[in-house]
């Protein structure tokens, strides 16, 4: 009989939202009639803007004509895509990126997850608690988290826990480390990090020898000009850094699947007999072997976003998104909760009332306001007694999910 990867086996029960599907569906066999507000998971709910719409029927007229019909494309990306997201994402903000060093992909998800094959088994991996559940799940399938401990970790995981105590701003790690993923602004907290505090990581990551994982995916959302939009605008980083990013949240591609991941030639990593070994070939041996490309008519309209008119729609999404972020966090601090993020980030992370862990608001939202948000546990131990929202709904089913939310906890 076929053996599995029985490190499957050592994933939590399920993953986070496929939870949240099932007990969503659960409620909803049992009360048909109910209206639900879904402001659990971060997906786009406006429509691609026009510029973007536009770019995609002119890419599939030119698929209709045998002379410009494109077959496989190089599986970094188009040249025309590449260039732009260096001149505009880094030239822009006084960094140096070269085309070639961007990847572009299908999303930002699925390049922090698949990011980790390119270091060893044994490799000592540190996130962030709260965690995006990727980072964590992607190196238990990899068999290099160990087992689950008592607290409901993994015993070779380096927790580095992100609370309201330390303001969000995880220390760094206290023994040896391979790898730190990193997501700013966060997913969930919605919390950002200063120029000072990225400094620091860069610092600590070049005298330890170890490679920064960070996310960018919700940089678009930032709206202090004092918060960084790039680690590599931090000099050294590209030494140690690698940077993903995603035009699902900012430009709605969560249907339509678009990211891109930066690997700098300088970024090395060592082999067992101690070479020097730059990551940025490995990664395109990895995505030249296991991925085809980006379609042709996605990267067309991806490269619409750089477009003064594509530049105007998607930034008008964004501020769309950002007022109802407002809207929660304002809401649910005058109902009397305690609100973090929202600010610079489309996550709003609510510390849970007296008396309900995150899964038992949870349920009470879900059966009492008919409001689905995600509970904090769902994202690791430190996320225990809080609750995220987000501002990815439209802006009736937002209003009227705050009243409710308003409503039950006035009785």
């Amino acid at each position: 009989m076929a053996r599995i990867n029985d490190n499957y086996l050592r994933l939590k029960s399920g993953y986070l939202f496929s939870e949240i599907a099932r007990r969503v569906k659960e409620f909803q066999g049992a009360h048909p009639d109910a209206k639900l507000i879904r402001l659990g998971i971060g997906d786009a709910t406006q429509p691609l803007p026009p510029a973007i719409v536009a770019a995609l029927h002119a890419a599939v007229d030119e698929m209709a004509r045998a002379e410009t019909f494109r077959g496989y494309g190089p599986e970094t990306g188009y040249e025309f895509l590449t260039e732009l997201i260096a001149k505009h994402d880094y030239g822009a903000r006084g960094v140096t990126i070269a085309p070639d060093e961007i990847f572009v992909s299908d999303g930002s998800k699925s390049d922090a997850a698949n990011f980790q094959e390119l270091f060893s088994p044994d490799a000592v991996v540190a996130l962030t608690d709260p965690v995006y559940p990727v980072y964590l799940d992607s190196n238990v399938m990899a068999g290099r988290a160990g087992a689950p401990d008592a607290r409901g970790g993994y015993d070779r995981i380096v927790y580095l826990p992100c609370t309201a105590e330390n303001r969000f701003d995880p220390p760094l790690p206290e023994r040896a480390v391979d790898m730190v993923y990193l997501c700013f602004p966060n997913n969930p907290t919605g919390a950002v990090l200063g120029r000072a505090a990225f400094k620091r990581w860069v610092d600590w990551a070049r005298g330890a020898g170890a490679v920064l994982l960070y996310d960018a995916a919700y940089e678009g959302y930032i709206q202090d000009p004092d918060i960084p939009h790039s680690i590599f605008e931090i000099e050294g980083a590209r030494q140690v850094a690698v940077e993903f990013r995603s035009y699902s949240k900012t430009a709605g591609f969560t249907g339509t699947r678009c990211a891109y991941t930066v690997v700098p030639k300088d970024l090395t990593a060592r082999s067992a007999s101690g070479e020097a070994v730059p990551l940025h070939g490995l990664w395109f041996r990895r995505q030249s072997t296991k991925f085809n490309g980006a379609p042709y008519v996605i990267q067309r309209a991806a490269a619409a976003v750089y477009t003064p008119e594509g530049g105007t729609q998607v930034r008008a999404i964004i501020d769309f998104y950002m007022e109802n972020a407002r809207l929660i966090r304002e809401g649910l601090e005058a109902a009397g909760l305690t609100v973090y993020g929202g600010r610079n980030a489309p996550y709003i992370w609510v510390k849970t009332p007296a008396g309900l862990d995150s899964w038992g608001f949870f349920d009470k939202l879900l059966n009492e306001a008919h409001v689905v948000g995600t509970p904090g546990a769902g994202f690791g131990r430190s996320g225990e007694g809080y609750f995220r929202l987000t501002g990815f709904g439209n802006r009736a089913s937002t209003e009227e999910a705050v009243a409710r939310i308003k409503s039950r906890l006035k009785r």
